[in-house]
């Protein structure tokens, strides 16, 4: 089996790392979904389309070997998103295992704008 080229992780090795400082958290989801609870310091970049995603993620601007962790409501959308990101060579890329569902049912502090 091929080795992926990211990392899952679960909520509490996330919610670690980012109160460090020492990951740039991507939201995948759709602007509604980002709306009704995101991860404080997240970036909005929906995955609508890998290529469109891609183009989203080059706008940001984010130096390849920055630590990036994707996140969606399940994990699976994120799945995808740390993909394109490997394609695009980003080097330490992290996936939310469960997404924003399992971040909400560990009782992780979010933000609702």
């Amino acid at each position: 089996m091929a080795k992926l080229p990211f990392k899952n992780i679960g909520v509490e090795e996330a919610q670690k790392l980012i109160e460090e400082g020492k990951l740039k958290v991507i939201d995948v989801r759709q602007d509604y979904e980002y709306k009704g609870g995101h991860i404080k310091g997240a970036t909005l970049i929906p995955i609508n389309g890998l290529s469109a995603f891609a183009a989203g993620l080059e706008e940001q601007a984010i130096a390849r070997e920055e630590p990036i962790l994707f996140v969606c409501e399940m994990g699976q959308r994120s799945i995808a998103a740390s993909e394109v990101a490997a394609i695009a060579g980003y080097q330490a890329i992290y996936n939310l295992e469960g997404g924003m569902n399992s971040w909400r049912y560990a009782g992780m502090p979010i933000v609702k704008k």
